[in-house]
């Protein structure tokens, strides 16, 4: 348990046992540090339910409080400003030297969530925006850490109209293939007649003859349909145009640190949907509707238009409304989880609230389900516009990984070369970009500056690797012996630093309780630069004290695990030297 949660229990009994009601009580940070570190806030409401002064509450409260706390004070109506005593300090810290997960109050029940947060599209280029997978990552990682079992799956968009698109201009450009011969009864080809560069030009182009053409835009459809009633030649050629656009999409996945347990998509959710049909039929809950199938969702309460799910259209299409439900209804199948989390953009949020209301509706899934749409903006350039190549196009991910591995190459050391040389620039490239994707809060638009995010100075994640490396250097150099404590507080720069890691508790559950990671982004930029602050005012090396100069390494050794756990948290790879 962390400190701050233990002190806030310990501060809830006391007020308890002076007589009040009261549910909980937070020590909070305080703004004016000079008064205290922390604020006890509660002698306001308190005053109330008893009727007196809130200042003679507050002083009530102090009188009962133990040692735990120095520079104890009350300022304004009633504001008591605390300080922990230096041996409380010390204890928890030193505890957590080696044990990251001493600043974690973990979750008491056992919960298995599905993460849903990398919906890439077959057959497309992955574009800038897919960059936001970062978030899905980085909160899977953030529940393991608290104990919670996470289930990742990619889910890719392998299934609907854009596959009979693509068939459809490859058949265009190579008609003699024999998947497009209704004769055929060999082997199909083991290699694929496209390349994935095949695959980002094909797409587009007949996407949008699609749009322009009606015939065209029928066949492709027609297409879609045969695919997903089996058609072989159809189904040998989609099956090559998976494999390579799934290994192009895996390899920058790979480079951005983002990990799946599975590699379902919409295909495999195909094969549920007329079982949830059935079950959706059966449970009464369906309508017919100008010869199409659908659900009502709508609730009495709702003060905005939510339409009906789209089961069955009136060609007998199974709608992408159907798809959805199948795909939840093969993760309670096979996972049976208590909650399923998708991450993906703001845009989407009406279909999947249409959604988890038919699921929950139908009692597809307990009552209990956690069902979390987890919206996020958009990447926009200096202009504040979506994020664009400079011709004005889409810009691919790969390339603004690429610029960015350009823009930091010249500022790496001379004398790290050869192939350290190219895996530190891509480490330092991946941070920059996963920093400045989780910095900001989840749901907001943010602008890309690629100079301001690749500096190695300032509220990047270059900087923060770079503190990382710094006292890992410095660990090595001197040698640190793995038993050293902090047995001293010399200064009150170390003091800021012990008391600043005194608040990852606090940041964590934070950002655990909204599934953001902002506040984690900010909370290392702060600690990454006092401690900055603190190797710059000490001459770590050249101390003469034996007992300062250990206390000084122990608190080096304790930033850098924090720091490297954190980084472990974001999935930001550490670099030797830069």
């Amino acid at each position: 348990m962390s400190l701050i949660n233990n002190t806030e229990k310990y501060l809830l009994n006391l007020v308890k046992d002076l007589g009040f009601e009261v549910e909980s009580v937070p020590l909070v940070k305080s703004q004016l540090p000079q008064f205290g570190e922390y604020q006890i806030n509660v002698a306001m409401s308190l005053a109330k339910q008893a009727g007196k002064n809130p200042r003679e509450i507050a002083q009530t409260i102090v009188d009962a409080l133990d040692e735990r706390f120095i520079n104890v004070n009350i300022q304004g109506p009633g504001f008591i400003n605390v300080s922990f005593s230096d041996k409380v300090l010390l204890d928890y810290l030193n505890e957590s030297i080696d044990n990251f997960e001493n600043f974690i109050d973990k979750d008491t029940e056992m919960n298995t969530i599905v993460l849903d947060y990398g919906g890439a599209n077959i057959a497309k280029e992955l574009h800038v925006g897919h960059l936001r997978c970062n978030i899905g990552e980085a909160i899977r990682r953030l529940l393991n850490l608290y104990g919670v079992k996470t289930i990742s799956d990619v889910h890719w968009g392998d299934w609907g109209t854009p596959m009979g698109q693509v068939i459809l201009g490859i058949k265009n450009e190579q008609p003699d293939l024999p998947y497009f011969d209704p004769n055929f009864t060999g082997e199909y080809p083991s290699e694929s007649p496209v390349t994935n560069d095949d695959l980002g030009r094909i797409y587009p182009m007949s996407s949008k003859r699609c749009k322009e053409d009606e015939v065209y835009a029928n066949e492709a459809r027609k297409i879609t349909e045969e695919l997903q009633k089996g058609n072989p030649g159809y189904r040998a050629l989609w099956k090559h145009i998976l494999k390579v656009s799934k290994e192009y999409c895996n390899a920058v996945y790979e480079e951005l640190n983002c990990k799946f347990d599975y590699s379902y998509g919409e295909s495999d959710a195909y094969e549920y949907v007329y079982d949830v049909i059935d079950f959706l039929n059966e449970k009464g809950v369906t309508e017919k509707s100008d010869g199409a199938l659908i659900m009502h969702v709508k609730t009495d309460e709702d003060n905005k238009e939510v339409p009906p799910l789209m089961l069955v259209k009136s060609d007998g299409g199974v709608g992408y409304d159907t798809a959805e439900l199948g795909t939840i209804y093969q993760r309670e199948k096979d996972f049976h989880p208590t909650g399923i989390y998708y991450f993906t953009d703001n845009r989407q949020e009406l279909h999947f609230e249409q959604t988890f209301r038919g699921a929950l509706k139908s009692g597809m899934v307990p009552e209990s389900m956690d069902f979390k749409f987890l919206g996020f903006g958009t990447i926009n350039g200096k202009d504040g516009k979506p994020f664009k190549t400079r011709d004005g196009g889409v810009m691919p991910l790969v390339k603004l990984i690429e610029e960015v591995k350009n823009k930091i190459e010249p500022n790496i050391k001379e004398d790290i070369t050869g192939d350290e040389r190219i895996d530190v620039r891509n480490k330092l490239a991946i941070a920059a970009l996963k920093y400045a994707d989780l910095l900001p809060s989840r749901t907001t638009d943010y602008i890309f500056d690629i100079d301001k995010f690749t500096s190695f100075d300032g509220k990047t994640g270059i900087y923060i690797v770079y503190t990382a490396t710094r006292i890992k250097s410095l660990l090595k150099r001197l040698n640190a012996s793995d038993d050293l404590k902090i047995t001293l507080i010399p200064n009150q720069t170390v003091r800021d630093v012990l008391v600043k890691l005194t608040e990852i508790s606090k940041v964590f559950n934070s950002s655990r309780r909204e599934l953001t990671t902002s506040y984690i982004c900010e909370y290392v930029y702060e600690l990454a630069s006092l401690y900055n602050k603190f190797y710059t005012e000490n001459n770590i090396s050249n101390e003469s004290d034996e007992e300062v100069k250990n206390s000084y390494i122990a608190l080096s050794k304790l930033v850098y695990n924090t720091i490297s756990n954190i980084l472990n948290v974001l999935a930001i790879d550490e670099v030797e030297r830069m």
